[in-house]
């Protein structure tokens, strides 16, 4: 028996001293950190397992290929763009004074995100798969150049095929078509499925492919973008996929609440660099020079519209320590006078994100923010449950979206202000996935959007002291302990 009770100790030992040198070799966010090291003194062995799918941090050689240099031109554009913010005039853009107000988070963009201020772009919201996927659909069809698309997932589904069915007819015409899809979040897909495509002379890769794809355990740091270039004229950003359960086809999930922005104007230049960058750090034998006078005509043409919206694309990801979009969140969140609304399938925020949230309630703004009714993810959604309820003891009203599951990633501050993309209230956009989002300065598309807002809030519930006291030990219990993984989830 002291034999076996010897060896207990031993492994202990040596798993606690294992757990050290794995948690603490690299730098990450603290709480992440330690939450690290108590899985894996708390779960010997098996803890390791796990940490080996969700805990491993990016190569570094991955790294410097997604580390790319910014083109000159842009670099040009924003010093110039600099010397001109807070100076808007009525005639450059109607939304001057807001762009006058922003000029803060515009500069903040330009020095983290090297994201120029992108103006004369007219935008559609969908909220729907059909509605999308009709839009998207034709402006496929209609392409004469060149269609790039990037989605977290790509799924080889009814949908996914009529897309692939799609984009392989117009590769046949002599279209560019490029395709990056990530590899987790596409679960089950794979070249297989895009032959007719590569066989057309089209070309489709997973995000940062490795031949050694069965090995490759890591969960993080994955490609959570959703963008789209078309003829480099039109673009989409947001939340949607590829895949039946955005079009409402999945009975688990029933309608899907989402958002998507489609653009029309100088925002497409940023997101087909966004997707050009993640190309180039992809398809390392098939690179675009976004520099060559060819590419430059091709890729970014002059886009005239009569749409008066200003917006910056901006992305985060595990490379830089900025957290790019979480700045941009918290900075919003501060801009706020008298309401804030937002919309996240996933809240579960940082220690900044709540402390900006509570000044801002404090302050005397109207916080608003929705979240789903049913689960996707049971540990997410726990502690998605557990900050619902902090967050309304603060005065903050959390609604929970009744009719499906909500997924949009939104945020409306003032009716002036919006943020439409991929990068949710939770750590794991924060820090660990690639994300994309628009920050848009415009007064018509801060008006849809807070009619979008009311129009769901009629659908929802909301969360009150009463619902929460009402809750048995055994969620509360969940509730705390799925609080406790937060940063891990």
């Amino acid at each position: 028996m002291s034999l076996i009770l010897e060896i207990i100790g031993i492994i202990i030992l040596l798993n606690t001293i294992a757990a050290i040198v794995t948690v603490f070799r690299q730098p990450r966010n603290i709480a992440a950190t330690w939450a690290w090291f108590l899985v894996l003194v708390f779960i010997p062995v098996i803890g390791f397992f796990i940490y080996a799918f969700f805990g491993r941090r990016l190569p570094k050689n991955r790294m410097l290929l997604l580390s790319g240099s910014t083109k000159k031109q842009v670099s040009a554009l924003i010093r110039r763009q600099k010397r001109q913010l807070g100076k808007v005039t009525p005639e450059e853009n109607t939304n001057y004074k807001i762009l006058n107000r922003a000029q803060g988070m515009i500069e903040m963009f330009m020095n983290t995100a090297t994201a120029p201020l992108l103006g004369n772009n007219k935008v559609d919201v969908y909220t729907n798969g059909n509605d999308f996927i009709k839009q998207l659909f034709a402006d496929i069809e209609n392409a004469k150049s060149s269609i790039h698309i990037e989605f977290y997932t790509f799924y080889a589904d009814k949908i996914g095929t009529q897309t692939l069915n799609l984009l392989t007819q117009k590769a046949q015409e002599g279209v560019e078509v490029r395709v990056i899809y990530d590899a987790w979040g596409s679960m089950g897909t794979n070249e297989k499925f895009f032959r007719p495509l590569i066989e057309a002379g089209g070309k489709a890769y997973p995000f940062l492919h490795n031949r050694f794809n069965l090995i490759d355990m890591r969960v993080n740091f994955r490609d959570h973008h959703k963008v789209v270039t078309i003829d480099g004229e039109y673009g989409y950003i947001g939340g949607m996929n590829i895949g039946d359960q955005y079009m409402g086809w999945k009975k688990k999930f029933g309608n899907w609440y989402d958002c998507m922005m489609r653009v029309h104007g100088l925002g497409v230049q940023g997101l087909q660099s966004r997707f050009i960058l993640d190309w180039n750090a992809t398809a390392s034998n098939d690179k675009i020079d976004p520099n060559e006078k060819e590419a430059i005509k091709k890729y970014y043409p002059d886009t005239h519209t009569d749409g008066n919206a200003a917006m910056q694309i901006v992305a985060s990801d595990p490379i830089s320590s900025m957290e790019q979009i979480k700045m941009g969140y918290i900075k919003l969140i501060g801009m706020g006078h008298h309401s804030i609304k937002i919309m996240t399938p996933y809240l579960i925020p940082d220690e900044s994100v709540l402390d900006a949230l509570k000044i801002a309630v404090k302050s005397g703004v109207r916080v608003e923010i929705m979240t789903p009714s049913m689960p996707d993810h049971a540990f997410v959604y726990r502690a998605t449950q557990y900050y619902t309820e902090q967050l309304t003891k603060l005065g903050i009203k959390v609604y929970a979206y009744n009719n499906g599951f909500l997924h949009a990633k939104t945020m409306v501050i003032d009716d002036e202000l919006v943020s439409i993309g991929s990068a949710n209230l939770d750590y794991r956009s924060f820090e660990l996935n690639f994300e994309c989002n628009a920050f848009v300065y415009d007064k018509d598309l801060a008006n849809r959007m807070e009619a979008i807002y009311e129009a769901a809030i009629a659908e929802s519930t909301l969360q009150t002291h009463q619902i929460f006291a009402n809750e048995s030990w055994w969620l509360n219990f969940k509730q705390h302990f799925s609080r406790l993984l937060s940063p891990l989830l």
